[in-house]
């Protein structure tokens, strides 16, 4: 025998079932009976004169077929939900691996020019202090002008 929840839960679907088989059933007396499983059973034999058992039976066979399609429904979205899951990781994969890259490249560039820069030092001591100092003077020039503007 269907359930009450079954029954609520497939209801505008049962409901154009339930029209197809018995026409005399209006939309008032449908939502009368809205899901409760007993009241409806009632409401078709009195309109139909159907016998309980057959109604009973078109009932259990009108919710196992949405109850069907529901679950095939739920499981392609579960199968679609997966595939993206699966698309998402392994692009996150793929964005780690190309920043990670990036890095390292980045890395070894500041590392090298910090090498040559060491080895300059070393071998020019006296340029690379007047440069440091011509950096300097024109750093704090800049600076007074940006402030004294204020």
């Amino acid at each position: 025998m269907v359930n009450q929840q079954t029954l609520q839960g497939n209801w505008n679907e049962i409901k154009g079932k339930l029209r197809n088989k018995w026409g005399q059933l209006t939309n008032d007396d449908l939502q009368m009976a809205h899901g409760n499983v007993d009241q409806l059973v009632g409401l078709i034999q009195r309109k139909t004169g159907e016998a309980r058992s057959a109604i009973e039976k078109f009932l259990d066979e009108a919710t196992s077929d949405g109850a069907g399609t529901f679950n095939q429904a739920a499981e392609t979205a579960r199968e679609y939900a997966q595939q993206a899951m699966e698309s998402v990781q392994d692009r996150s994969k793929q964005a780690a691996e190309q920043f990670r890259k990036g890095y390292d490249q980045a890395a070894e560039s500041f590392r090298r020019g910090y090498e040559q820069t060491e080895e300059m030092i070393k071998d020019r001591p006296a340029e690379s202090a007047a440069v440091c100092f011509g950096v300097g003077m024109l750093c704090g020039v800049i600076l007074g002008l940006a402030l004294r503007s204020r």
